[in-house]
């Protein structure tokens, strides 16, 4: 096979050669992203303007949806642009570039979802010691570290990656996949994403057995409550960030599952549903179940129309 190591580009794949299913397509996308995008800046909106709201709970949210945004404009963008101008090609800097910046936007969310489940175990574990444990200061301490492991974590990965030979640049999937870029790879996996992987493994799995057990005592302790309005009070604030983790878990599953499998249209659906469902989601379950967003919400759209009206007054 040829050596494409020094290749200038990758080809991506497009979704249809026919120009109807493409200019589809280009809707499709811009329906998702104007969806995610939208909804975590309103979340990102309201967090910042209403006072309620500054509590560590809500700047952990806030931060949520920052890697949310980020993470689905790595991709879907290009993917746009691509259906648009039938366009298939992707600089290699570009590709380097979307492995880079996905994995530490989603290295960060799955750091903030951890630190969250923390917070509703301190909340509700021990509420008298809440203000004490998770001030300001320790709020801002955990998000660093967790976005500083993220960017030590996606450069380690981005190295692995492109450290190795490519013998083919047509990627089959429609951004810069690990998998999918491995599997061009001369040699396979190298020492250092094999490295890479079981780290990331190890980091995952120690993330999400410590949501585990702080979830497990959160359920031991509001079984103790007496009252069932107490009960639900308390899972009111977990059900949200619960519901998250499920389907981050269950989508990490599905796509990994089929890590050495061969390509198939399966892996573009898979794709999509770990990359564009969780961050266009997120700000749904956290407003639909969540009474304080939703009234700082109402409140933030009461301030527009009368802004709105004052306009039309002066004006």
């Amino acid at each position: 096979m040829s050596n494409f190591t020094s290749t200038s580009s990758f080809l991506l794949l497009e979704f249809s050669d026919m120009r109807e299913l493409q200019i589809l397509s280009f809707f499709v996308f811009l329906a998702f992203y104007l969806t995610a995008l939208i909804g975590n800046l309103l979340i990102i909106t309201v967090v910042a303007v209403d006072s309620h709201l500054h509590t560590p709970m809500y700047y952990l949210l806030f931060n949520l949806a920052m890697s949310d945004i980020g993470s689905i404009s790595v991709m879907v963008p290009k993917a746009m642009a691509m259906s648009l101008k039938n366009d298939r090609s992707i600089t290699y800097a570009g590709c380097v570039a979307q492995v880079f910046f996905f994995v530490f936007f989603s290295a960060s969310g799955y750091s903030v979802l951890t630190i969250m489940a923390h917070d509703r175990y301190v909340a509700i574990c021990h509420p008298l010691h809440y203000e004490r444990i998770m001030h300001k200061g320790a709020c801002l301490q955990m998000v660093a570290i967790g976005l500083i492991a993220s960017l030590i974590y996606a450069t380690l990965h981005t190295c692995g990656t492109f450290g190795n030979t490519f013998c083919s640049n047509i990627v089959n999937q429609f951004f810069c996949e690990i998998p999918q870029l491995i599997k061009l790879s001369c040699s396979g996996f190298s020492i250092m994403e094999t490295g890479v992987l079981i780290l990331s493994f190890s980091i995952a799995l120690g993330c999400l057995i410590f949501i585990i057990r702080s979830y497990v005592q959160i359920f031991v302790v509001v079984l103790r409550i007496p009252s069932s309005q107490g009960q639900k009070k308390a899972l009111s604030t977990c059900v949200p960030h619960l519901t998250v983790v499920i389907m981050l878990i269950a989508s990490g599953v599905l796509v990994h599952a089929r890590f050495t499998a061969d390509s198939s249209n399966l892996d573009i659906v898979l794709s999509m549903v770990y990359t564009i469902i969780p961050p266009m989601s997120n700000p749904f379950i956290y407003s639909v179940r969540n009474k304080e967003v939703k009234t700082a919400l109402r409140n933030l759209l009461h301030v527009a129309i009368s802004y709105k009206n004052i306009l039309k007054v002066v004006l």
